[in-house]
């Protein structure tokens, strides 16, 4: 897969809260449908491990993944009703990666920076 060179990932993991995994994955349908819209998305899913939801996605520049998260700003308010975010990565070049840090540093994420070597 060719990418671009400011390829950005964004990588939340959530934690269901107990009884609440298939509530959260009726809600998998509706975030597709919204990421699909976005021009700059370059893959969205989600894979699932028991009460464990990994969502991968990744976009084409820090502005694209900022976008996203407006997006599915509400229903990503509606998620966190059934479950926590247990971890938080976003993978980049440091260019990006610098512009994502004041928006998303209340989350608390781990950067990884991209090997340019």
């Amino acid at each position: 897969m060719n990418l671009p060179s400011n390829f950005v990932s964004l990588h939340p993991y959530f934690k269901a809260r107990p009884g609440k995994r298939e509530a959260f994955k009726a809600g998998f349908s509706a975030f597709r449908e919204k990421a699909a819209a976005e021009e700059k998305n370059l893959f969205y899913d989600f894979t699932v491990n028991g009460d464990e939801i990994f969502c991968r996605e990744g976009y084409a520049g820090a502005e694209a993944l900022l976008a996203h998260l407006e997006n599915v700003g509400a229903l990503l308010a509606e998620a966190f009703k059934i479950a926590d975010l247990t971890r938080l990565e976003v993978h980049g070049p440091a260019t990006e990666l610098d512009k994502l840090r004041g928006p998303l540093g209340h989350l608390k994420p781990q950067w990884f920076v991209k090997d340019e070597g």
